[in-house]
């Protein structure tokens, strides 16, 4: 991969993108056009077939806006609204779900596990035997805030055993981490173009069953967040409701052709967790200490204690990493001091390296003479990870 003129980011999307990628943007399209409609039906049916959808069961509805627009649009419109759902957080998505579902009048419970640890499967079975009337449990598949992979496998399995509806929200693994609807039970998951798929930002996508789809009619709290009425339409005439993101969906395009050629979800999760090792192994060897024990660390962004070296200040280091062509993430985090370094998008091993290598450099520039955490906050760690 070659080194992009504008510096690379380091981030959880949107993301350092592929010049083939950037260039299918230079052409504007008629929303309405036979042609934009042929894209449109093209990325629906390859993100079905990412998904493994075999058997037709499922459904694609691309909509305008950021992930968290799709998001809304899938509890706005799949959890009734005389519903309940159970909210599995351990970080700012999980809680921005909480948040969404009280905007939106839905009944909700929170299971938060903080930033450490997931949620698992006794736990949700006790919640739900507990709590007869929960319909739904919705889980993020990467929790971005700390980096940590959730075992979305064993909760799919128990929320199916206690027959409620499982909802997604696969924002940042989708394309990368496996989700595949034939051995994971779901209702629905959402992701977004600008995250594994390495497209730019402008659209996410749900992907539900059909028959889920069927009874959202007239459930949705919003017209334009109405995912049975953006389903019906896309069905009908092969359109948007509304103006869509044409450019988005071009650069979608190039970037499905891209994915499919290196090898599809196997092969560019390959990439990100290679990534990932390469950059844990370097920070570790600077002194940095990854919030995440392995079990829990995602391939898609890894946080890092800040270090408790007095001379360490985050926007010093952070402006000494951009100039040296890098642009990193501050933590999102309420109990510790933190930094995060996102492993997705255009980019691999070699740069992983070169982005230690900056680090180093940062720190030095910085009279930082140690980057190791307080003990207070290892302790804190390894106390809830035991």
């Amino acid at each position: 991969m070659t080194t992009p003129a504008e510096p690379y980011l380091l981030t959880p999307g949107p993301l350092t993108t592929a010049a083939s990628t950037k260039a299918a943007m230079q052409r504007d399209w008629g929303s309405w056009d036979a042609d934009f409609r042929a894209m449109t039906a093209q990325l629906r049916a390859a993100l079905l077939q990412i998904a493994g959808d075999e058997q037709g069961e499922y459904d694609c509805v691309p909509l305008q806006g950021s992930g968290s627009y799709c998001v809304e649009a899938m509890l706005g419109s799949f959890v009734a609204r005389d519903g309940h759902a159970l909210v599995l957080a351990n970080g700012a998505y999980g809680k921005r779900i909480a948040t969404t579902l009280r905007y939106l009048g839905r009944q909700h419970t929170v299971h938060d596990t903080g930033d450490y640890l997931p949620p698992r499967a006794e736990d949700v079975e006790r919640l739900l035997v507990a709590n007869p009337d929960i319909t739904h449990v919705v889980v993020v598949h990467c929790e971005t805030s700390s980096g940590i992979l959730n075992p979305i496998e064993e909760i799919a399995a128990v929320t199916a055993r206690q027959g409620r509806r499982l909802l997604i929200d696969s924002m940042s693994a989708f394309g990368a981490v496996p989700l595949d609807v034939r051995t994971l039970p779901c209702d629905a998951f959402v992701s977004s173009a600008n995250k594994c798929i390495e497209g730019v930002p402008g659209f996410g996508f749900v992907i539900a069953k059909k028959a889920v789809l069927n009874d959202a009619k007239g459930v949705s709290h919003s017209l334009a967040l109405d995912i049975y009425d953006q389903w019906d339409v896309m069905n009908r005439t092969g359109q948007w409701r509304f103006t869509p993101p044409t450019h988005a969906v071009a650069a979608f395009i190039e970037a499905l052709r891209l994915h499919a050629l290196e090898g599809g979800q196997p092969g560019r999760l390959a990439r990100y967790a290679r990534n990932r090792d390469v950059l844990v192994e370097g920070m570790s060897g600077l002194g940095f200490e990854p919030l995440l024990t392995e079990a829990w660390r995602s391939p898609i962004i890894v946080t890092f204690f800040s270090p408790a070296d007095p001379a360490f200040d985050f926007t010093r280091f952070y402006e000494l990493m951009k100039a040296r062509g890098f642009i990193i993430y501050p933590g999102k985090l309420t109990s510790v001091e933190s930094f995060r370094i996102g492993c997705i998008g255009a980019l691999d091993e070699t740069v992983m390296r070169r982005v230690v290598a900056a680090c180093g450099e940062a720190l030095r520039t910085l009279g930082v003479a140690s980057a190791a955490p307080a003990a207070v906050d290892l302790g804190a760690r390894e106390a809830l990870a035991a």
